[in-house]
């Protein structure tokens, strides 16, 4: 096998400085111009390091300590290389760098299968996934990363060894470490185990750390406004644009029941008249493919019509100008907060709003209510739907009056 152009260089993050001051100390291996940099787990003061010569300046033991330790991990690598070439295996930086961490070639390390599952993700990204659900896989892996160096100590981890405790400490993890509620926890922990059966398919890994392991989600009461409270925000003078924008598009959602990411992507084409002059949303949902048809009401139309013209709309062929989630999100709990409504509003408290206030409050069948929210069965809808207690009320009256008529006789 001809021989490879190859060097190994250190160097510190100097954007990444800990909260003591100290820099991260990374490895770069270079080989025949192909890059991989990974972290050494150490770390050292800024006027300590001397960038030309890639080595600690200073005569403290822990100075010197960490100036041999950086010729080992050259002379580590260096040797790896030299017995890849003598066993005629392609030498790469990727190889390299799992063979000083202990991970043979045979058994991928367990975020390296992640990058390549995300990248080829983040490809199909509007054909086999929605962005959301790629943006949640990036999230997850970068949850594990950081679990892995916490619990660990390691910046990689042989897919071998990944286990069933390793599964319940990284749900342990998400939900203490990192605060998330166990709905949120459980749906990261649904992507680890996608990472872990494209292992078990491909024999990278022959024991399923998954295979005691049951998943539920809690039922989650999400808000949605009421008819007083949807009529407080529509009546509120709000002097920003930027914050009537995000307030026109909340109420767009709210009387249309379409998800944060079908109605940033409405356009033009996802509107269809009838011959009776009625409007319709004609549109594929992102995240199920499935199709919804949703009658777009007056005070839907008025604002598709007040945004026609909107240079942000002309320029990007769609129907309204949604910013972010994130800043929707940002801007809708101030619009709660001047409008005085004591509720944490979000774009998908938008889609609960239109499925049980507009729609089932007014007597919609859920069956037309699932069909408008693109549903695969009626049991997606009912998770959002609840019944309100106008609807108890009004039913129970007929009861009531019935009853107490009864009663009257009676006596």
């Amino acid at each position: 096998m001809r021989r490879s152009g190859f060097s190994v260089q250190f160097y510190v993050k100097r954007t990444k400085a800990k909260i003591d001051g100290t820099l991260p100390l990374f490895t770069r291996i270079v080989v025949n111009g192909k890059i991989c940099e990974f972290s050494l787990r150490k770390s050292v003061k800024p006027e300590n390091w001397d960038e030309r010569s890639g080595s600690v300046r200073g005569k403290t033991q822990d100075l010197k300590d960490l100036n041999k330790y950086i010729d080992f991990v050259k002379y580590r690598i260096s040797d790896f290389k030299k017995e890849m070439e003598e066993n005629w295996k392609e030498v790469t930086p990727d190889g390299l760098r799992n063979k000083f961490w202990g991970i043979e070639e045979d058994n991928k390390g367990l975020l390296q299968l992640f990058d390549e599952h995300n990248e080829k993700a983040e490809k199909l990204m509007n054909k086999d996934f929605a962005e959301g659900t790629v943006e949640r896989y990036k999230t997850c892996r970068k949850h594990i990363a950081e679990f892995m160096q916490t619990k660990y100590k390691k910046a990689e981890i042989p897919l071998k060894d990944i286990t069933h405790q390793f599964v319940t400490d990284f749900e342990f993890y998400l939900k203490t470490e990192r605060n998330c509620c166990h709905n949120t926890a459980t749906k990261y922990i649904k992507n680890f185990k996608k990472i872990i059966r494209i292992a078990m398919a491909n024999d990278l890994i022959k024991v399923d750390p998954f295979r005691n392991i049951k998943f539920h989600l809690d039922d989650v009461d999400m808000a949605y406004l009421t008819e007083e409270e949807i009529g407080k925000i529509m009546q509120k003078n709000i002097s920003a644009e930027r914050m009537r924008v995000v307030r026109d598009c909340y109420l767009f959602c709210c009387f249309t029941g379409l998800a944060f990411s079908d109605v940033k992507s409405l356009c033009p084409a996802d509107l269809k008249q009838e011959p009776d002059g009625s409007w319709w949303i004609i549109k594929k949902r992102k995240k199920t493919k499935n199709w919804c048809h949703i009658p777009v009401i007056a005070p839907a139309q008025e604002i598709i019509e007040k945004y026609k013209a909107h240079p942000n709309c002309l320029k990007n062929g769609v129907c309204l100008p949604v910013l972010s989630n994130q800043k929707m999100n940002a801007y809708l709990k101030e619009i709660a907060d001047i409008c005085g409504i004591d509720k944490e509003l979000s774009t998908h408290t938008a889609r609960h709003t239109f499925a049980t206030t507009v729609t089932l409050k007014n007597k919609v069948s859920i069956e037309v209510v699932s069909k408008m929210l693109g549903h695969s069965s009626i049991n997606m809808t009912k998770k959002y739907a609840r019944v309100v207690d106008d609807l108890i009320k009004n039913d129970m009256d007929k009861i009531m009056n019935k009853y107490s008529m009864t009663s009257s006789a009676m006596n």
